[in-house]
């Protein structure tokens, strides 16, 4: 979002030069810029003991494909402690470990989506009202029932880094 009035006073901002940003939105009377500000968020694929991943039914997302716990950081909060409280909130499941994927900008909603694998023993969902149905999926049969492989997907991002990080770690140590 491009802030066009203060936030603090509601003054009208002009732009000013601040440096490598270029032109930024500048309060005259704050003596403040205000740089561009957006929503970021988690993406959590949680797979089990067995490498089986949670895909979650929500409805008001999509009625053709399935998707990956996610959620909006709060103020406060970090991204992990969002992915963690998130999983907790919308399957009933508890991380065991958590690992970092990446980041995605998703220029459809002006977020910036942190990507995170969180590992859990295999257990029983406990669902959210936000969440029409979940099941555990065997990570290569997955594919068909996500959301297409685009940029800006994170799901893909989090899905190659558990496959080239853990099932290919898996695989050279049974040669």
């Amino acid at each position: 979002m491009r802030y066009k009035f203060c936030p603090k006073c509601g003054s009208k901002l002009i732009t000013r030069d601040a440096g490598d940003d270029g032109q930024v939105p500048f309060c005259e009377k704050c003596r403040k810029y205000w740089f561009d500000s957006f929503a970021n968020c988690v993406l959590v694929m949680v797979v089990n003991n067995r490498n089986e991943i949670a895909l979650c039914r929500q409805n008001y997302l999509s009625q053709k494909y399935e998707t990956f716990t996610s959620g909006y950081i709060t103020p406060g909060e970090t991204a992990e402690e969002t992915a963690v409280r998130e999983v907790r909130e919308e399957l009933g499941l508890n991380i065991e470990k958590l690992e970092y994927s990446g980041t995605v900008w998703f220029s459809d909603n002006d977020m910036l989506m942190h990507a995170f694998i969180g590992f859990v023993s295999e257990t029983e969902f406990h669902l959210s009202d936000e969440v029409d149905a979940a099941e555990w999926v065997r990570y290569d049969m997955i594919k068909d029932r996500v959301f297409p492989d685009r940029p800006g997907n994170a799901m893909w991002v989090n899905y190659r880094h558990f496959t080239d990080a853990f099932i290919g770690a898996q695989d050279k140590k049974s040669d």
